[in-house]
């Protein structure tokens, strides 16, 4: 009789190690919180995408702002919108500017309590600086006042990515990408909706004089492949305001 009892025993201890184990190999530590600074942009009706940037409190005439700078090889991130909690430095969820009155709370984060239809909102008006803190339960967006940054032109070459997005390269630089949402367009053509420099009526130094819209310029490099411009865009945000078709080889 003790044979098989000693073996039930084994038997049961090696049932419960074989059931306590896979519950041990499946625990699931806690998950960090993740932070990000940077310019949140718009994609699609749900997403935004951002490039986390280097962030730096400063006050300047007793405004708390962040000064963002860029971090090489920076990976771009996309994060799900619905459900977020939003906190706007306006003074109510709907404005489009401040108005000449912020609400921040001492790390110049806004405290107006909004939601993500209202971040979308902001989104659609261009780049937004925001924090964003990722936990495992809920994730905040808090817009904040960013340190005015010096623009950019220059000529290079540029190459549609979608239709708000595009890769623009300089003689020498790395290559960025640059969005945008309203954007000037001044072509050398003589209709808007012409092809890329299929005509050049109106150019002045080698550039577009010719005033058309962002629905021109979408349809103009939708067909094209990388094609010569100059560019007026701010480097940190990624964010393309105006463009000129360029001649030249």
């Amino acid at each position: 009789m003790t044979r098989p009892l000693i073996a039930a025993a084994v038997t049961a201890l090696a049932a419960t190690t074989l059931m306590a184990t896979p519950a041990a190999a499946t625990a699931k530590t806690p998950a960090k919180t993740q932070t990000i600074y940077g310019y949140a942009w718009a994609d699609g009706s749900n997403h935004l995408r951002i490039t986390p940037t280097r962030a730096r409190l400063v006050t300047q005439h007793g405004v708390r702002r962040y000064q963002l700078t860029t971090v090489a090889g920076a990976k771009e991130r996309r994060i799900f919108t619905d459900g977020v909690r939003f906190r706007r430095i306006t003074t109510a969820c709907d404005l489009k500017e401040t108005e000449g009155r912020i609400r921040q709370d001492r790390k110049g984060l806004g405290t107006t309590d909004c939601d993500a239809l209202d971040l979308k909102f902001v989104l659609s008006l261009g780049p937004a600086p925001v924090k964003i803190t990722i936990t495992p339960s809920l994730t905040t967006v808090a817009e904040f006042l960013a340190v005015p940054t010096n623009p950019v032109t220059a000529y290079g070459t540029m190459k549609r990515v979608d239709d708000r997005t595009v890769l623009f390269k300089r003689p020498g630089k790395a290559v960025v990408k640059l969005r945008y949402t309203h954007l000037g367009f001044n072509r050398v053509t003589k209709s808007c909706s012409d092809r890329w420099t299929a005509n050049v009526p109106n150019e002045d130094a080698g550039i577009g004089t010719k005033p058309c819209s962002a629905t021109a310029f979408r349809n103009a490099i939708r067909h094209a492949g990388p094609v010569k411009v100059k560019a007026y865009y701010q480097p940190v945000s990624g964010h393309l305001w105006e463009v000129w078709e360029a001649l030249g080889d």
